[in-house]
C-alpha cells in the first residue's frame, strides 16, 4: 500500500463556484464540500452531472456551509454511490434540509422548462430530483462548534465559526498516517467582522497547511455603514418614479440581512410606505431556521431582538412573505411601486427570473444587486451592462436601471483574509488559494507571499498538493 497524504482540487479552482476538494490519507478519502458549479448552462450541466472523482471511493465528507456552491451537489454525490457520513454544524444541517430539497425541485423545473422549449434531441434529465435530495439528507450529521470529533480512524475534525452565514465553519483536519500528524485547515468562506446577525469569524487555528478562499482577495469592501443609506436611497429613487425594485438575493443570509436592515429603517420611519415582498419559499423556510438558531447571533442582534417593537428583526409592517405560486404570480399584476426580494442571488434560477421578465424592460424599474455575481451568470451579464439578455428562453431589452451595493458582501475582503492568516503565517508549510476568479486568486497569493507566506500557489482543477 502506498503511503500518501494529499489534497486534489476538483472544484472552485480559479473560479468562485463548485467547491470540491478531495483529501486522501493512506487508503481513506475525505471530501471537503460538494458544491454545484454555476456558469454557462451547457458547461454547468455537464460539470455537475459528472463528478470528477469516484463517489463510491469517498469515505466521508465535511461540509463548510450550506450555500449551494458548497453543498448543492450532495444529492448527486449520494446518487453516484457515496455511502459515507457528511458532517457539518447543526445550523448548516438545518439549512440543508430546506436548501437541498429546493435545489432538487429547481433542477426538475429547469429540465422541464428546457425540454418544453427544446427542438429535437434527447430530453434533458435533471442533475438530481427532490427525491434524490430527500434521500441524501439522511447522510448529514450536525456537530457543535469547537468540539473535536473523529471522522475516520485517522482523521479528527474541528469546526470553528467562519462568520460568513448561519452555521458556516472553517474546518481543521488532523490527519495521522501512523508516521506523521498533519493539520490541514480549510477556510470555507470567511465572513467579515462587525456585520449584523452573526458573530465575527473565529481566529484561524494552528495548522501546517491551508486551503483559503479568495473571492475578494484583490479588493477592499466599502464600509458596511455605507450599505444602509445606499439601500434606502435606491428604494426611494425607484419609488419616486413609480417603479418596482427587484432585488436578486440569496435565500440564505443575504435575504435575512436585507430584511434586517429594512426593518431597522422602517422602525425609524425612513422607508416609503410601499409594499415589500420576500418571494422565495426557500427564504421563508430559511428565515425560520434563523429564528431557531440564536446561538449563532452576535450581541447586536440579541440586543435588537430585545428592543424591537415586534420582537422580530426579520419582519416589519409593510413586508409580506410569499408562499404559494399563485401569490408569486399575483405580484406581476401589482400597479405602482413595490420592492421584491427574490432568489436566486445570481439570477440563474428561481422566481426572480419571472420578476425580471416582468420588470426589466421598463425604465421606471430598478434591478438592485446586493450579492456577488459569478462569471457567466445572468446577474453578471446584467451588471456588466448587457443591453439584451435571455431570460427563460426569451430575449429582453435591459431598460430598467441597474445598481449594485457591494458593502453588503458577506465575504471577507483582502485585508480581512490577510488578518485571519497572519497569526499562523510563519507556521504554515503550504497555502493553496481557491474560490476566486483567476485575477483575484493570483493577487491574493501575491499578498500572502509579501506577508511572508511560503509555498503559496493557485491550483488548477485537478492539481494536487502533497501534505507530507
Amino acid at each position: 500500500m502506498i503511503n500518501k497524504m494529499k489534497v486534489t482540487f476538483y472544484g472552485a479552482a480559479q473560479t468562485v463556484t463548485g467547491s470540491q476538494h478531495l483529501v486522501e490519507i493512506r487508503d481513506q478519502q475525505v471530501l471537503l464540500d460538494c458544491g454545484l458549479f454555476q456558469g454557462r448552462r451547457a458547461n454547468t450541466y455537464e460539470t455537475n452531472l459528472n463528478l470528477p472523482f469516484d463517489a463510491r471511493g469517498v469515505d466521508a465528507m465535511v461540509l463548510s456551509h450550506a450555500h449551494i456552491d458548497h453543498s448543492g451537489n450532495i444529492p448527486g454525490l449520494v446518487k453516484s454511490g457515496f455511502m459515507g457520513e457528511i458532517h457539518c454544524t447543526l445550523a448548516t444541517q438545518a439549512l440543508c434540509n430546506s436548501m437541498l430539497l429546493d435545489s432538487g425541485k429547481i433542477q426538475e423545473e429547469d429540465a422541464y422548462f428546457l425540454n418544453k422549449h427544446r427542438k429535437g434531441g434527447p430530453p434533458i434529465e435533471p442533475i438530481y430530483t427532490a427525491d434524490d435530495a430527500r434521500a441524501a439528507l439522511g447522510s448529514l450529521h450536525g456537530e457543535p462548534y469547537n468540539v473535536p470529533f473523529d471522522l475516520l480512524p485517522n482523521v479528527r475534525v474541528t469546526l470553528g465559526d467562519a462568520g460568513h452565514m448561519l452555521g458556516s465553519s472553517w474546518v481543521l483536519l488532523e490527519l495521522n498516517d501512523g508516521k506523521h500528524t498533519v493539520k490541514l485547515c480549510f477556510s470555507g468562506d470567511l465572513g467579515r467582522a462587525n456585520l449584523p446577525i452573526l458573530r465575527d469569524p473565529q481566529p484561524m487555528p494552528e495548522a501546517d497547511y491551508l486551503i483559503i478562499e479568495s473571492t475578494y482577495g484583490d479588493r477592499l469592501h466599502p464600509s458596511i455603514h455605507d450599505a444602509v443609506p445606499d439601500l434606502r436611497r435606491a428604494i426611494l429613487d425607484a419609488v419616486r418614479r413609480g417603479g418596482k425594485v427587484v432585488i436578486p438575493s440569496f435565500a440564505v443570509e443575504r435575504t435575512q440581512e436585507i430584511v434586517y436592515y429594512c426593518n431597522e429603517l422602517a422602525d425609524r420611519g425612513e422607508l416609503p410606505r410601499v409594499p415589500f415582498y420576500v418571494d422565495s419559499p426557500l427564504a421563508v423556510n430559511v428565515t425560520e431556521v434563523f429564528r431557531n438558531h440564536p446561538e449563532c447571533y452576535d450581541e447586536e442582534t440579541k440586543n435588537a431582538l430585545k428592543t424591537d417593537p415586534d420582537g422580530n428583526v426579520f419582519g416589519f409592517q409593510n413586508l409580506t412573505y410569499i408562499h404559494s405560486v399563485e401569490e408569486s404570480k399575483a405580484l406581476n399584476n401589482i400597479q405602482g411601486a413595490a420592492v421584491i426580494i427574490s432568489a436566486s442571488g445570481m439570477a440563474e434560477n428561481g422566481r426572480v427570473l419571472h420578476h425580471l421578465r416582468n420588470t426589466i424592460e421598463d425604465s421606471k424599474n430598478m434591478v438592485l444587486f446586493v450579492s456577488y455575481q459569478g462569471e457567466n451568470t445572468l446577474g453578471r451579464r446584467i451588471l456588466d451592462g448587457a443591453r439584451h439578455v435571455h431570460i427563460l428562453g426569451d430575449e429582453f431589452a435591459v431598460r430598467a436601471e441597474v445598481r449594485r451595493i457591494d458593502a453588503f458582501s458577506g465575504h471577507a475582503d483582502r485585508d480581512d483574509l490577510l488578518a485571519w492568516v497572519k497569526p499562523q503565517v510563519q507556521r504554515l508549510r503550504g497555502i493553496r488559494v481557491v474560490h476566486g476568479e483567476p485575477d483575484s486568486a493570483r493577487e491574493f497569493a501575491k499578498s500572502l507571499q509579501q506577508m511572508g507566506a511560503r509555498n503559496v500557489e493557485v491550483p488548477d482543477k485537478g492539481e494536487e498538493m502533497a501534505l507530507i
